[in-house]
């Protein structure tokens, strides 16, 4: 069993959530022998393809043609789309277009949660079976590591009495950082940190606005990977995240394997994985989430981290690997 794992336009995707999940899909093949290649012209028996634009479409018409199966990836849904970018309202329906020929004509849906694979079950175009398997995290990428630390700190240069709160996330409208600046402003005394970046043109204009006139407590270094944000990752009081929409939101995996206090926006995609003040912490409005930072900065939450890990470990890469690998199976039964 030889699989292509197919992702179109990676340059300008290898930066999201999207880019993280494909690396991810590759370790979790490695760690359980299933052969697979990144280049469409190699011989394949299946092909699992993780993008929906036009090259995608075209290599699912071509394999279906040559009598092979496809798994189409569900990293999007039509709900996740809106108030991403600017003018997303004028692409919603070339976009609308492009998820109902990728998930009318595919063989298997692989989608990250329970949630993602209920809205995408619901859309009536949709007649193959959707299977609920995470995106995956890498434990060791994200395990406790002094100089990981150092070199985050050294980098925003963080003293020993600073509380930060770090965010991660592409400059869209439904990533919160809206709520993400209002929160800060009404929080001085603590560092917030953002982490990523939207080319300038896709950038809502309220957005931009919102980033010149953001308050001075926030800081804003563009994409940066590596050890520096995996740093921040182990090192930050907490990873607030408080996303509109998601499908799963690597986000928050990577802060629930890094043992650090996680707060999520209360929205459908974390039910029933995270559990507010078991596993994490949940807020719906600003009050709420700035009275939950409050909390998380003067208390210890070591139990709940620790429940945190063990969601986490739940969706460790090699147990990914292996759920994939048992989907291909029913393909080629």
């Amino acid at each position: 069993m030889k699989t292509l794992l197919y992702f179109e336009n990676e340059n300008a995707l290898k930066k999201s959530g999207i880019g993280r999940a494909l690396r991810h899909q590759m370790k979790a093949l490695s760690t359980n022998d299933v052969e697979f290649t990144l280049n469409k012209k190699d011989d394949f028996d299946i092909a699992h393809i993780n993008t929906y634009f036009l090259r995608s479409q075209k290599l699912l018409k071509k394999c279906h043609k040559k009598g092979k199966k496809v798994v189409v990836h569900g990293h999007s849904t039509f709900e996740d789309f809106r108030k991403s970018f600017r003018l997303y309202k004028l692409m919603e329906p070339a976009f609308d277009n492009m998820l109902k020929r990728m998930y009318s004509k595919a063989d298997v849906i692989i989608t990250p949660t329970p949630y993602s694979k209920k809205l995408i079950e619901n859309y009536p175009f949709v007649k193959c079976p959707v299977y609920a398997i995470s995106n995956g995290i890498d434990l060791d990428e994200y395990s406790y590591k002094e100089e990981k630390v150092k070199k985050f700190k050294k980098y925003f240069n963080i003293k020993e009495n600073d509380k930060v709160v770090m965010g991660v996330g592409l400059f869209f409208e439904r990533k919160g950082i809206l709520d993400f600046f209002e929160i800060a402003r009404k929080m001085p005394d603590v560092k917030f940190i953002w982490f990523g970046n939207l080319a300038r043109i896709l950038v809502p204009l309220k957005i931009l606005r919102a980033i010149k006139n953001r308050p001075s407590n926030v800081i804003m270094p563009g994409y940066i990977d590596g050890d520096i944000i995996k740093g921040a990752y182990l090192a930050s009081n907490l990873v607030l995240f408080p996303s509109l929409e998601e499908t799963e939101g690597i986000v928050a995996l990577e802060a629930l394997a890094s043992k650090t206090p996680l707060l999520v926006r209360d929205i459908g995609v974390f039910d029933p994985w995270l559990v507010d003040n078991k596993n994490c912490l949940k807020a719906k409005t600003n009050e709420e989430f700035i009275k939950k930072i409050n909390y998380a900065l003067n208390n210890d939450l070591s139990a709940i981290v620790e429940e945190g890990y063990k969601v986490a470990k739940e969706r460790e890469i090699s147990r990914v690997g292996k759920q994939i690998k048992e989907v291909y199976k029913t393909l080629l039964d």
